[in-house]
C-alpha cells in the first residue's frame, strides 16, 4: 500500500508540473495593408486559467461571466460571432490563417460542443442561447427554436460530439454588443490596445467581425489546459490618405499612408497594466514582398539588418520572415513593435508611409463559390451553387501528391456528368415542419484541371401558418450562409521565430495547421405571404356587430314604457302655458277666435305600438346575430 501511495504521488507531482498554475492575459493587433487601398485591423486578446483542481474557482482575470457559463453548461468548446458587412474573399484573400477564421457570415453564428449525454444537447443549447443573449443584448434566443439551429456532422471536421450550430443572418450588430464584450477584457477599453476601440471607426468600416472562441478540458480525467478565452476584432478601414513627400515618375496610383491615429483617432497610451505581453504586427503579404522586388535592392543586410530602402517606411523593434512559404513567388514578412516601455507622456502612434506605388493580389481560396436563386413565381424556386476556380488553384494543389485526383470525370463547361462522379458522399436531413430544418452536406471531389461547376437544388414553395410568418414576412425568408471546407488544404504561417515571439499567442494560432472554411452569401427568398390586413377587417366588423347587437338589445330590455310616458306628461305639462300663450297671440294678430288645442290620443294605442316596435327590432338584431354567426362558424 505505501508502495502504490508513493507512485500516486509521483504521478501527481508530474502532472502539476506541467499545467499552468497562474492566469495569463495577452494584447496583441496586426494590421495589413490591402490591395484595394483599404486596411485589415485584427485585434487578438488571450485569457487563460489553469484547470479548476489545480487552481480553484476564483480568479483575478479571467471573466466570471465565462467561467459560471463553461461549468453550468459543461461546455467543451463554443464560438460566437458578430458580423457587420460580408468578407471580399477577391479582395482580401481567403487562404490565410486570419480570413479563414475570422471571415465570419453576416449576422450572428454560433456554434458549441457540450460535454453532456445526447439527449440533454438540445436542452443545453437552449439554456445557453438565452444566456448568451442576457450577455451579448442579442437576439441570440430567436436560436432555442429546433427550427434555426442543426447538428452538422462533416461542416466542422476537426470538432467531434455533441455540436449545435445555429445563425440568425437579419440579427444587426451595434454598439450594444460591443460593450459586453468589452467587459470581458480585464482593462475594458480604458487602457491598453482596446482603448484604440473608437465606434465610430469601428461601424463606420468596410466589415467588422467581433468573435468569441473558447476551449476548455475542465471535464476531462486529465486537464492540461484549463479554459482558454479568445478575443477577436477584425475590421477593414479604407484610411485617409496621410501627406507624403514621395516623388515618382509613374502611371500607377499610391496606396495611402496611414497611422494608428489616423485609422481611429487615437494613440495608446501603453499596455493594460494587468497583460502578460502587448505587441503589434503589420503583415506584408507574399505577393506585395514579390512585387516590391522591383523597386528595392535587398530586405537584409548582410548581418541580417533591415535595409531601408523600401518602397515604404517603417520602423520596427524586430521583423520575421516566413519560411516554407506557399506563395509560389515570395514570403510574407512580419514587423513586431512592444509597447511595453510606453506609457501617456509617451503614447505609441504606429505609422505605415508609402514612397512608391506597387500593385499586388491575395492569396485566394482554391475556389470562388457563389450562390444565388433560380426561378420565379410564387410555386417553384432553385438554388443555384457556383463553383470557379481561382489562378491560385494549380499552386494549392501542388502540394497534393495524390495524382489519381485528376483521372476523374465530370462535367466542365456546362458538360453534365453523372452525380456519382462528383458527390463522394452525402448527408441529408429533411425539413420537418415546426420541428427541425433542411440541411444537405455533400462531399463533392473535383478533378484538378477543373475550371468551373454548379450545383442546382430545386425545392417547392409552400404556405405557412400566420403564427409562422416574421414581422416583415414581405421583405422575404433569410437563408444562412452556406459553409466551404477544403479538408485537403491546411493553411499555416511558419514564421522564423526568436525569444521575443514565441511569447505571441497570435502567432502562434497563424502557425497551427487549419481546415480553410469559406461562407457564401445570404439568400433571401420570397414566399406567398397572406393579406394580414384580413384579420383585422374580420375582427373590426365582427366587434362592430356585436357591439350593435348588444348595444341595442340592452337598450330595449331596460326601457320602461311607463316611464317614458309619464317624461312625456310632464314635458307637455312645462310647455301647456308657452304654447297657449303663443296660440293666444297668433290668433289675435290673425283677427281669428282663439280655439283650444286638441287632446292626445289615449295612452294606451302608443305603448301598444311601441312594445310592438321594440319586438320587432329585437327579433331583427336577434336574426342578424344568429345569421352571422352562422356564417362565421
Amino acid at each position: 500500500m505505501a508502495r502504490c501511495l508513493f507512485i500516486l504521488i509521483i504521478i501527481l507531482l508530474l502532472f502539476t508540473l506541467h499545467v499552468s498554475s497562474e492566469e495569463e492575459f495577452t494584447e496583441e493587433l496586426l494590421f495589413r495593408p490591402l490591395p484595394d487601398r483599404k486596411v485589415l485591423s485584427h485585434f487578438h486578446f488571450e485569457s487563460k486559467v489553469p484547470p479548476t483542481t489545480v487552481y480553484g474557482h476564483h480568479h483575478r482575470l479571467f471573466p466570471k461571466a465565462i467561467y459560471q457559463l463553461v461549468h453550468k453548461y459543461r461546455i467543451k468548446e463554443m464560438e460566437l460571432s458578430f458580423t457587420q458587412g460580408r468578407w471580399n474573399y477577391d479582395s482580401w484573400g481567403g487562404f490565410d490563417p486570419i480570413s479563414s477564421s475570422n471571415a465570419k457570415p453576416p449576422g450572428v453564428e454560433l456554434w458549441a460542443v457540450f460535454d453532456v449525454p445526447p439527449d440533454q444537447v438540445d436542452t443545453s443549447w437552449k439554456n445557453l442561447t438565452h444566456t448568451l443573449s442576457g450577455l451579448f443584448c442579442a437576439s441570440i434566443n430567436f436560436l432555442e427554436s429546433s427550427t434555426t439551429y442543426s447538428a452538422p456532422d462533416w461542416s466542422f471536421r476537426s470538432l467531434s460530439g455533441n455540436l449545435r450550430y445555429g445563425s440568425l443572418p437579419r440579427e444587426a450588430v451595434c454598439t450594444e454588443n460591443l460593450t459586453p464584450w468589452l467587459k470581458l477584457l480585464p482593462c475594458r477599453d480604458k487602457s491598453g490596445l482596446s482603448s484604440l476601440m473608437n465606434r465610430p471607426s469601428i461601424y463606420s468600416g468596410f466589415y467588422h467581425s467581433q468573435r468569441l472562441h473558447l476551449t476548455s478540458d475542465e471535464f476531462d480525467p486529465v486537464a492540461l489546459h484549463g479554459i482558454v478565452l479568445e478575443q477577436t476584432l477584425t475590421i477593414v478601414i479604407q484610411p485617409d490618405a496621410l501627406e507624403t513627400h514621395a516623388a515618382f515618375s509613374s502611371s500607377r496610383k499610391l496606396q495611402p499612408s496611414w497611422s494608428m491615429s489616423s485609422l481611429f483617432g487615437k494613440t495608446v497610451d501603453g499596455k493594460c497594466a494587468l497583460a502578460k505581453s502587448s505587441n503589434v504586427y503589420v503583415q506584408l503579404e507574399g505577393g506585395l514582398v514579390y512585387n516590391m522586388k522591383d523597386t528595392w535592392n535587398n530586405i537584409e543586410g548582410n548581418d541580417g539588418e533591415i535595409v531601408q530602402e523600401v518602397p515604404y517606411e517603417v520602423s520596427p523593434d524586430r521583423m520575421m520572415k516566413e519560411i516554407n512559404s506557399f506563395h509560389k513567388d515570395g514570403y510574407s514578412i512580419l514587423y513586431g513593435f512592444s509597447i511595453n516601455n510606453y506609457h501617456s507622456s509617451k503614447p505609441f502612434d504606429l505609422g505605415f508611409w508609402w514612397k512608391l506605388p506597387v500593385t499586388w493580389s491575395c492569396v485566394k481560396a482554391p475556389l470562388r463559390v457563389s450562390r444565388f436563386l433560380m426561378g420565379s413565381g410564387n410555386e417553384k424556386g432553385a438554388i443555384a451553387l457556383s463553383l470557379q476556380s481561382t489562378e491560385w488553384s494549380q499552386s494549392l494543389l501542388k502540394a497534393d501528391n495524390n495524382i489519381e485526383k485528376c483521372n476523374l470525370r465530370m462535367y466542365v463547361d456546362g458538360i453534365s456528368q453523372s452525380l456519382g462522379d462528383i458527390i463522394e458522399k452525402m448527408s441529408v436531413s429533411p425539413s420537418e415542419d415546426k420541428v427541425s430544418p433542411g440541411v444537405m452536406e455533400m462531399v463533392l471531389r473535383l478533378p484538378c484541371d477543373m475550371k468551373s461547376a454548379s450545383l442546382t437544388l430545386e425545392f417547392d414553395k409552400g404556405f405557412l401558418h400566420i403564427d409562422e410568418y416574421p414581422p416583415d414576412a414581405n421583405q422575404g425568408f433569410d437563408i444562412p450562409s452556406a459553409i466551404i471546407s477544403y479538408p485537403d488544404f491546411q493553411t499555416r504561417l511558419q514564421y522564423k521565430l526568436d525569444n521575443a515571439s514565441i511569447k505571441s499567442p497570435m502567432v502562434s494560432k497563424m502557425q497551427e495547421r487549419r481546415t480553410i472554411l469559406s461562407y457564401t452569401e445570404v439568400l433571401l427568398v420570397p414566399l406567398t405571404t397572406p393579406d394580414f390586413s384580413m384579420p383585422y377587417n374580420v375582427i373590426t366588423i365582427t366587434c362592430t356587430v356585436f357591439a350593435l347587437y348588444f348595444g341595442s338589445l340592452l337598450n330595449a330590455l331596460r326601457r320602461r314604457v311607463g316611464e317614458e310616458e309619464r317624461l312625456l306628461k310632464s314635458k307637455d305639462k312645462s310647455t301647456g302655458k308657452l304654447q297657449l300663450l303663443l296660440s293666444k297671440m297668433f290668433a289675435k294678430l290673425r283677427g281669428k277666435p282663439w280655439e283650444p288645442p286638441s287632446t292626445p290620443p289615449p295612452p294606451s294605442s302608443s305603448s301598444k305600438f311601441i312594445s310592438s316596435k321594440v319586438i320587432l327590432k329585437i327579433i331583427l338584431i336577434a336574426a342578424i346575430a344568429f345569421g352571422w354567426q352562422y356564417y362565421d362558424g
